[in-house]
C-alpha cells in the first residue's frame, strides 16, 4: 500500500475535472451557481416528478403491454325531459345541472346541425345533435341529445386513484393554472438535463464512455421510432 508524503502536494486525479465546462467556468461563482440551480430545481420538481414518472409508465403501457391499474367505472342513464323542452344547448346544460345536482357552468358544448344523410339508399333528415360534457380529473358527465327526443342520454364515469393520477398527467378537466404549473416542471427538467451534463465529471467515466452513453440512448430511441414508420 502506497502512503502519500504529507510534504508533497496531492497528486492530480487522472479522471478529475468537468468535461463539458471551460476551465475558466469550472471554478468559483459560476460553479456554485450551477450546483445550486441543479439542486433547487430538483427539489422544486421532486413531488411532481414522482407523479409524472409513475403516470408516465402507465400511459406508456396504455396500448401495448397494458397495466390494468387505471380504471374508470362508467354508467349510462336516460333522463326524461320536461314538457317544456330546452330550446338550446345552454338551456339544456342549465337544466341538467339542476337535475343531476352538478355544476354545468363550465360545460363544454358541441352542437351538430341537422343534415341530410343516406340510410339504406334512402335520403333521410338527421336531426340536430347536442353534446354537453363536464369533466374533472376524478369524474366526467357527458350528455347527448337528439333534437326532438323526449329524453337525454347521460354517461357518468368515476375514476379510481390511478386513473385520477393519469388524468392529472394529461391535464384532463383542469384549468390554465395547472397547465402553467406543469410547464414549470417541463422547463425545470430541461435545465436539469443541461446542468446535469455540465456537472458530469470524469470521476464517473471517460469522455468516450460519456459520448457512448449519450449517443447510445439516442440511437435506441431513433431505432425504435424507425421500426414504427
Amino acid at each position: 500500500m502506497s502512503i502519500q508524503n504529507p510534504g508533497m502536494p496531492p497528486r492530480n486525479k487522472t479522471s478529475g475535472g468537468y468535461l463539458f465546462l471551460p476551465r475558466n467556468l469550472a471554478r468559483g461563482n459560476f460553479l456554485k451557481w450551477l450546483r445550486r440551480t441543479h439542486a433547487w430545481l430538483g427539489l422544486w420538481g421532486a413531488a411532481l416528478g414522482l407523479l409524472f414518472g409513475t403516470t408516465g409508465i402507465l400511459l406508456n403501457h396504455r396500448e401495448i403491454m397494458k397495466i390494468p391499474a387505471a380504471r374508470t367505472e362508467q354508467h349510462e342513464i336516460q333522463i326524461t325531459l320536461p314538457e317544456s323542452r330546452p330550446t338550446d344547448p345552454k338551456a339544456l346544460a342549465a337544466w341538467l345541472g339542476l337535475a343531476l345536482g352538478s355544476d354545468f357552468s363550465r360545460a363544454r358544448i358541441m352542437q351538430e346541425p341537422a343534415k341530410s344523410v343516406t340510410w339504406n339508399g334512402v335520403a333521410v333528415q338527421q336531426p340536430a345533435r347536442w353534446q354537453i360534457a363536464v369533466r374533472s380529473p376524478q369524474r366526467f358527465i357527458q350528455a347527448e341529445y337528439w333534437q326532438g327526443n323526449a329524453y337525454v342520454t347521460v354517461k357518468r364515469g368515476e375514476a379510481n386513484l390511478f386513473a385520477l393520477l393519469t388524468n392529472l398527467h394529461k391535464g384532463a378537466g383542469l384549468g390554465a393554472g395547472w397547465i402553467l404549473l406543469v410547464d414549470t416542471l417541463g422547463g425545470a427538467l430541461i435545465v436539469l438535463s443541461i446542468t446535469g451534463v455540465l456537472l458530469w465529471t470524469r470521476l464517473h467515466g471517460r469522455r468516450l464512455g460519456a459520448a457512448g452513453l449519450g449517443f447510445g440512448s439516442l440511437s435506441l430511441a431513433i431505432w425504435f421510432l424507425w421500426q414504427t414508420l
